[in-house]
C-alpha cells in the first residue's frame, strides 16, 4: 500500500518590489489611447482633454502590475 504525506503551505500574493503599476486608457468610441505610465492622474488627464476635443465620454482604464507569489511565514 502507497501511502502520501500531504503538506499545505500558506502563500501570499503581493505587487513585485522592483515594478510599479503602469496605467493605460483608451476610448471606447474611437481608436484613441493614452499611452502607459506610471502616474495615473496624467492618464486621467489625458482622458478628459480628448473629452474636450473629440466629446467622447467613455474610457476603458486598465490597472497593471507584477504580482509575485511568496510563502508566507
Amino acid at each position: 500500500m502507497t501511502r502520501s504525506v500531504l503538506r499545505y503551505v500558506t502563500h501570499r500574493i503581493t505587487q513585485h518590489p522592483d515594478t510599479d503599476v503602469t496605467y493605460e486608457a483608451e476610448c471606447l468610441r474611437c481608436d484613441w489611447k493614452a499611452g502607459p505610465s506610471e502616474d495615473g492622474a496624467a492618464v486621467d488627464l489625458e482622458c478628459m482633454r480628448h473629452t474636450g476635443r473629440a466629446g467622447h465620454q467613455s474610457f476603458r482604464r486598465v490597472c497593471a502590475s507584477l504580482a509575485l507569489v511568496v510563502r508566507a511565514e
